[in-house]
């Protein structure tokens, strides 16, 4: 339906992330993968969807110059936010045991921003869901990380894996923006193009 709809448009997904790839197969977009590495910095005074907004538009702006007219680069990003700050992909292990121990017993944000690039404009969207995970043991959350490896990962978890079945109690808000994409509003705003 969607695909019929863009047949002119070349769709570029600038994502390295398999959850994402396969949204776009499940949506049935014809879109090709285009990766670039850009240091994730943003400024210490950005707070919740203003990181995510900022980083998903930086990630757009390496491919400035390359877009031809019928093309369309989506880019995105996700940070977990729990108690006023961001928490990325953890570092190591021993990072992403500390995550978890912080998320455990607590309901955290999952933001993500999409960010829709053109030759002639820059447009962002982004979903909060709320996450509420019940209290996580240690060997729960080493199994977990031993079993896993939810290393590049924002929040140092997946919740399609094993921790979201047994360790998530509530969740207000997209499922797939959880995952890393509200294909939701990835679907309305290529839709309303």
């Amino acid at each position: 339906m969607l695909s019929e709809k863009l047949k002119n448009y070349k769709i570029i997904l600038a994502s390295g992330s398999p959850r994402r790839q396969q949204f776009f197969k499940d949506m049935d977009l014809d879109f090709e993968i285009r990766l670039k590495e850009i240091e994730e910095i943003y400024p210490d005074n950005l707070k919740g969807v203003e990181i995510t907004d900022y980083l998903a538009v930086l990630k757009s702006q390496a491919f400035e110059g390359e877009l031809q007219p019928k093309d369309i680069l989506i880019t995105s990003d996700t940070i977990v936010w729990l108690n006023g700050k961001a928490l990325g992909k953890p570092k190591d292990y021993e990072d992403a045991v500390q995550i978890l121990k912080s998320l455990s017993n607590e309901t955290h944000e999952v933001i993500t921003s999409v960010c829709f690039k053109t030759i002639t404009k820059t447009e962002t969207v982004f979903d909060i869901t709320k996450v509420t995970f019940n209290t996580l043991t240690e060997d729960e959350i080493c199994y977990y990380l031993d079993n896993y490896k939810p290393f590049d990962k924002a929040g140092a978890y997946g919740i399609q894996d094993w921790i979201g079945l047994v360790g998530i109690s509530k969740i207000e808000g997209s499922y797939t923006n959880v995952v890393g994409l509200p294909t939701h509003l990835v679907y309305d705003h290529l839709n309303n193009i």
